[in-house]
């Protein structure tokens, strides 16, 4: 059995993209057979099993049997739940640098299904409890919270430019993601209607061009490293956005997102996931979007 976690709001969207679902407990569901592809899912429980118990030092035993740390999502039985983690070994908080090197510990995932019945999984497909990365965050320079977007992207998943690559930053206004490439040595082309903010405008390898991004042509910008896209726009015009670029030739690593502007457009996002060497993941700093990243070779 494999677990699937995700946010409240999510859930349906979720639920769409899974098959064979067993049952739904909050906001984690619980399927069989192989891993699926799940753009929503925050957190996957890779081996999850069922364990009955009888009483709260049994449920802690049968944990530590499996694994040494561990850390619980509270859906039902709260105050069962949280005597039964206080018989755990203590987690420490996980809050990360930006590039810093990913914790080695595994960690456990569990939930109560009902007073006597444990679900656990010892292994999931995230470093962090319940794969919610924090970061020790910058609050002085960059101009909105966008940024941690490019953060988790750059950090937990390891898709990131080199030092001295040229890229575009369409959608850049205030300058949250011009920042952040800026601060990886890259040599920024930033493009929005509206300026950037004046701290980020100031930093050098930045060129700014105030226009429209969907009136830029491949060939008014040239050969590019890599297409990096905030805009909010509808899905279907940032598929057409990036297929233009992908059919110039001057471009083959793109990091955009989707934003949904009411209903989820699954069948714009089925359309992204066609593309070749796509991926895409409702990070944890996402809203009601999901990032979507393409390289030379799939990653």
């Amino acid at each position: 059995m494999i677990a699937y976690l995700t946010v409240e709001k999510f859930l349906p969207e979720l639920l769409k993209e899974l098959k064979n679902v067993r049952s739904v407990h909050g906001n984690l569901v619980l399927t069989d057979g192989p891993i699926q592809n799940a753009v929503w899912a925050h957190n996957i429980w890779l081996n999850a099993e069922i364990i009955p118990f009888e009483s709260i030092t049994q449920a802690a035993k049968a944990l530590k049997g499996l694994g040494k740390l561990w850390t619980h999502y509270s859906f039902e039985n709260h105050r069962r739940a949280e005597l039964i983690q206080d018989q755990l070994p203590k987690l420490r908080p996980r809050v990360m640098d930006f590039l810093g090197e990913l914790p080695k510990d595994p960690i456990g995932a569990w939930t109560l299904l009902d007073k006597n019945t444990l679900l656990a999984a010892s292994e999931t497909n995230s470093p962090f409890p319940l794969g919610e990365v924090q970061f020790n965050e910058n609050k002085e320079t960059p101009p909105s919270r966008a940024y941690l977007k490019l953060w988790e992207l750059f950090t937990v998943y390891g898709v990131r430019p080199s030092p001295g690559q040229r890229v575009v930053d369409f959608g850049s206004c205030p300058g949250g993601w011009t920042w952040v490439l800026q601060q990886m040595g890259c040599e920024v082309i930033s493009i929005d209607r509206a300026p950037l903010d004046e701290k980020i405008a100031r930093l050098p390898r930045i060129r700014f061009m105030k226009t429209n991004a969907f009136n830029v042509k491949p060939e008014d910008i040239g050969a590019i490293d890599w297409f990096f896209s905030d805009i909010i726009c509808y899905p279907e015009k940032l598929l057409e956005l990036v297929k233009n670029w992908q059919s110039s030739g001057l471009c083959s690593n793109f990091v955009c997102t989707i934003k949904f502007q009411g209903k989820t457009d699954f069948e714009t996002l089925a359309a992204f996931q066609g593309l070749e060497n796509s991926r895409i993941q409702h990070l944890v700093h996402n809203k009601h979007e999901v990032t979507v990243w393409i390289r030379k070779s799939s990653a």
